[in-house]
């Protein structure tokens, strides 16, 4: 277990990485003046772009990581 000394000495970078590979970011956006749910990875990487902010959570569960919503 680390105490919270040690959580104090991770680097921006260290801590950046914690979790990348199990999140998926979901955010409103507009796309031709209609709203859609754009899905990131933890990087900023678009994903995909849905209509429904459901199946965005569905869609990211589906594939074994963890939806969530920026605003």
């Amino acid at each position: 277990m680390q105490s919270i000394a040690d959580v104090r000495q991770i680097s921006a970078q260290e801590l950046a990485m914690m979790g990348v590979q199990n999140v998926a970011y979901v955010k409103p956006v507009i796309i031709d003046g209609a709203a859609r749910y754009a899905i990131h990875a933890a990087d900023g990487t678009q994903m995909a772009v849905v209509a429904n902010r459901d199946v965005a959570f569905m869609m990211v569960r589906q594939n074994d990581l963890d939806p969530v919503s920026v605003h």
